[in-house]
């Protein structure tokens, strides 16, 4: 068996930008964390069941790799498409009110220049196959983010935009994604998912 933890990353800090010609994007891609999330991050880290990892892997967003380095013993590894979805707009009104709920409506669905959930799905699914192969014998956590992970969950779970999400029919999450937020994945040798479950260490 091989077992792979999921974390979304902690409190992020959402600075407000007064003159930065970065992209949206790249703005985005660096929030660092608030002081309550670096707390937050260390708090879990502490944890008997969240230490002693042999192998740590984010995305390469700020607040991810902030997360991550709580739970690190040498080194992170960067892997960017466990990133979260891109929207792909140029200003925060550019996002249409509805467009999360859309997304989950239709995983094809997506701003010109954004990522649909399907694309995601579509370089998560391999990146996690290549941590499958490379590191099956290790102890792993994966740092990403929320709607990401939720549309890798979706290749073998029920999930619903503000519902429980469901695995073989038993429910183990009830859709609300907090910070720090982790599923445990059991994969058996043909890296086929066995079980999930959200671990909920306070």
């Amino acid at each position: 068996m091989k077992i792979i933890y999921f974390m979304r990353h902690s409190e992020p800090l959402k600075s407000i930008n007064i003159n930065n010609f970065d992209s949206l994007q790249i703005q985005n891609e660096k929030w660092p964390l608030t002081l309550e999330g670096e707390k937050l991050a260390k708090e879990k880290s502490l944890l008997a069941e969240l230490s002693d990892f042999d192998v740590v892997i984010s995305s390469n967003y700020v607040r991810a790799l902030a997360t991550a380095k709580y739970f690190m013993k040498d080194e992170i590894y960067i892997d960017e498409r466990f990133g979260e979805r891109k929207f792909g707009i140029n200003s925060w009104d550019e996002k249409p009110k509805d467009f999360e709920a859309k997304q989950f409506n239709d995983f094809n669905y997506k701003m010109p220049n954004g990522e649909s959930l399907n694309e995601v799905i579509y370089r998560e699914s391999e990146a996690l196959t290549e941590v499958l192969n490379k590191f099956s014998d290790k102890k792993i956590l994966i740092v990403g983010h929320s709607t990401a992970l939720a549309s890798l969950f979706s290749k073998w779970c029920e999930i619903g935009y503000t519902d429980n999400y469901k695995f073989k029919g038993k429910v183990f999450f009830n859709g609300i994604w907090n910070y720090c937020e982790t599923f445990k994945l059991t994969f058996d040798d043909n890296n086929e998912l066995v079980n999930i479950e959200n671990i909920k260490n306070n």
